[in-house]
């Protein structure tokens, strides 16, 4: 069961990105901030020394730590971003991440979308 976006698709919305998460303590919690055609905002926290094994997405993404430190592997190199970071991925680029410590991050997934179909 999929919880409601933060914001609307249809209205213009205002929601917080940084307020601190709770029942992260062992895991990875997400949650959906907009979802539109073409367009994915998700809120992801990671309790410390979680990861996402390698994996890869038809999605472009913009990667924006909010708190805390992660390791992200991509192109066989492991970079250590932290908070203020922004890390772009391109499609279908083999990457991973894990938390160095509790870490909150902001993933924005573009997708292509047809027009006039």
């Amino acid at each position: 069961m999929s919880a409601a976006a933060l914001l609307p698709t249809d209205t213009a919305g205002v929601c917080p990105v940084l307020a601190p998460a709770s029942g992260v303590a062992h895991g990875i919690v997400s949650q959906a901030v907009l979802t539109a055609p073409g367009l994915r905002v998700t809120l992801l926290h990671f309790a410390a020394g979680q990861e996402l094994s390698e994996h890869t997405s038809s999605a472009r993404a913009l990667v924006q730590v909010l708190a805390g430190t992660g390791e992200f592997t991509f192109h066989g190199q492991t970079r250590l971003l932290q908070a203020g970071d922004l890390l772009h991925l391109p499609p279908k680029l083999p990457h991973a991440v894990r938390a160095v410590e509790a870490m909150s991050m902001l993933l924005t997934q573009a997708t292509p979308t047809t027009v006039g179909k």
